[in-house]
């Protein structure tokens, strides 16, 4: 029996086509782990157990005649509960909804069309307006790494799951970092694709230009593997973004890596705090790390545009398009009533935020990436926070908590540009750290070949959390 706990989408993939494992084990073996360890980590919402195990025993069906099987055949996997899935009311983290939906999103179509099992849904806090996965409703979600410290946000449920070993991969979503924050805290591999990458259907967009889905898995290969079913857009989306010129996949597995010019930078871009010194000094081993591999680096601080306000303004946008989709809106969370409350007058506003995003960004990034071919920086300026960052706070004070997490990192969604946050060793406490990698324009394809060669040579998925 192949040993399931911490294998990857790769691994489990293989064997199921194989025969050694078959998908109905893997869905068990999830179970199995989801029951022993959920009740203190708080990552899984919705466990689809019956589903999972018929999905599974049909996918066992179709290998045994020999019908062609997909790429995820058999792999379980947990969707943040901000994406449809047929038959389960999409919660956004609230208590204020409670109609099932009608079909699977888009993203969770095709999922299922490669053989992915889905084997539940994932916490977040309510809309992911905020980088702690917490909420009124549903409590605290907690970091496998240390039980006292929070996974990030907002697809700290997924993150919290793969980092436990309860599946090899899930999906998040990325409006401010959403990805890309928890697993820098969880110490796994995240990518926000470009705008446009990934549909968002039956949505037309996420958080107006802000938002992508995408997965968060413990390795480089198999994030690839996800984004290569999972791309492609539809007729609903607002956004499509440029063909790319090969398959993630195939970037995230090849052992050639071109030598590229990377600009190292501490700067905040959204003027936020410094990198305190651990954060530092693994972003400096990694620059070094790279220079070693052939790679030209670059220290510098790029300009960056001031683009607070626009995120500011279509988050506004976004918090209240899914507030219009509430059965129950008295059974908002009071601090998310006063988001709504401020944001009103501001969302017509959303327009004028694209366009202005657009006329800032566009010089910089021309300047930028006709300099170097990637960027590298903190992904978060500290390892992870203690939970409880959400208990008792307004409206007002939670922005000010969570304002510095993901001080590094929404500056991209406003931009739209492809960013990886890639773990880059541990603190003297035990608790991950992370760098981000950052693409041009359409750029995943090097994101995940240079974030793939530092995976070679420090490698993390073979290290657990104890408490997991």
């Amino acid at each position: 029996m192949r040993e399931l706990t911490y294998s990857s989408v790769v691994q489990q993939a293989e064997w199921v086509a194989s025969g050694e494992v078959s998908a109905r084990e893997l869905v068990e073996h999830s179970l199995e782990a989801i029951d022993a360890r959920n009740s203190s980590l708080n990552a899984v919402a919705t466990i689809m157990a019956d589903e999972a195990r018929l999905s599974a025993d049909a996918l066992d069906a179709q290998r045994r005649s020999s019908s062609p099987l997909g790429p995820l055949h058999g792999v379980p996997m947990v969707i943040k509960e901000e994406n449809d899935i047929a038959g389960i009311p999409t919660r956004y983290g609230s208590a204020a909804y409670s109609t099932p939906a009608r079909a699977d999103s888009e993203v969770v179509r095709r999922l299922r069309a490669a053989g992915a099992v889905i084997i539940g849904t994932t916490r977040m806090p309510e809309f992911g307006i905020w980088p702690f996965t917490e909420s009124e409703a549903f409590g605290m979600t907690r970091n496998p790494w240390d039980l006292d410290r929070s996974p990030a946000g907002s697809s700290g449920g997924t993150a919290a799951a793969v980092a436990a070993g309860l599946v090899a991969a899930g999906i998040g979503g990325d409006g401010g970092g959403s990805i890309r924050l928890p697993a820098s805290w969880c110490g796994l591999f995240g990518l926000k694709a470009q705008r446009g990458r990934m549909s968002l259907a039956p949505n037309g967009d996420l958080w107006r230009s802000l938002g992508v889905i995408g997965p968060i898995t413990r390795t480089v290969a198999d994030s690839a593997l996800i984004h290569d079913v999972i791309t492609g857009t539809t007729a609903v989306d607002r956004f499509h973004a440029a063909p790319l010129a090969g398959s993630m996949y195939a970037a995230a597995t090849s052992e050639t890596v071109p030598s590229l010019r990377i600009m190292v930078s501490t700067k905040n871009p959204s003027g936020g705090p410094s990198p305190d010194a651990e954060t530092t000094e693994a972003l400096k081993r990694t620059a070094a790390l790279l220079a070693t591999l052939g790679h030209e680096i670059i220290e510098a601080d790029p300009a960056y545009p001031k683009l607070n306000v626009p995120f500011q303004l279509q988050l506004s946008g976004g918090i209240g398009d899914e507030a219009a989709r509430a059965d129950e809106p008295r059974r908002l969370e009071s601090r998310t009533r006063t988001m709504l409350r401020i944001g009103r007058p501001l969302r017509r506003l959303g327009g004028w935020a694209e366009r202005a995003a657009s006329r800032l960004g566009e010089p910089f990034l021309d300047e930028l990436f006709g300099r170097v071919d990637l960027l590298l920086t903190p992904t978060t300026p500290t390892a992870a926070w203690p939970i409880g960052q959400l208990q008792g706070a307004g409206a007002l004070a939670a922005i000010r908590r969570a304002t510095p997490v993901s001080s590094y990192t929404s500056v991209w969604n406003v931009l739209g540009n492809p960013a990886a946050a890639v773990p880059a060793g541990f603190g003297a406490d035990g608790m991950p750290l992370s760098v981000q990698v950052i693409g041009p324009p359409n750029g995943e394809l090097s994101v995940l070949a240079l974030s793939a060669q530092l995976e070679r040579h420090q490698p993390w998925a073979g290290t657990h959390p104890a408490t997991a």
